[in-house]
């Protein structure tokens, strides 16, 4: 069956965000412990494409399959988790890349390169790092994996949180977040 892309964020209700969301299954990394570790000689760019062995992996289908599988510890280091293996991945920037975002009701929604959708709140917090001059947001998408707005997203969030007040601030999932680096 050929992939179907979601359709564009404007296009979604809330709650039809929530079912894609919530049937978005991924693979359970957490439960697995490989005991094998060794390279994946894989590279995700600074503009989320994918390399291996310094070719690009041309089948979006794949680059999908594999982002499901990143996890990222706490020293920084980015793996693709297998049942049977732990390989590192060299992360340029960002896992991911948000390339959308809606407000929906109190809600800010991204969309990621690899078509998920995730909801700013707790558990998917928006960080802001650089500095006033040439501030960076982020975005926590799972297993310390993030993704970085690009430049078009993150006009779209400049402008919402212009509409809310000149505060630089913005609510979504019941949380606050400053679109500016702390100083």
């Amino acid at each position: 069956m050929p992939y179907q892309p979601p359709p564009y964020l404007a296009e979604l209700t809330l709650e039809a965000i929530a079912d894609q969301v919530a049937t978005r299954k991924l693979p359970p990394v957490e439960d697995w412990a490989p005991q094998r570790r060794g390279d994946s000689e894989m590279r995700i760019q600074a503009d989320g494409s994918w390399l291996h062995q310094g070719s690009p992996i041309k089948r979006d289908a794949m680059a999908r399959a594999f982002s499901g599988l990143l996890t990222r510890d706490k020293e920084g280091q980015h793996w693709l988790v297998t049942p049977f293996e732990k390989l590192s991945i060299e992360v340029a920037d960002a896992a991911f890349i948000a390339t959308d975002v809606a407000r929906k009701g109190d809600d800010l929604v991204f969309r990621l390169n690899t078509d998920e959708l995730v909801v700013a709140g707790a558990d998917h917090r928006l960080l802001a790092r650089g500095n006033v001059e040439t501030p960076a947001l982020y975005l926590h998408v799972r297993r310390g994996c993030e993704a970085r707005l690009n430049r078009s997203t993150y006009q779209q969030l400049a402008e919402i949180a212009l509409e809310d007040g000149d505060d630089w601030r913005l609510q979504s999932g019941g949380e606050q977040f400053s679109l500016m680096p702390e100083a």
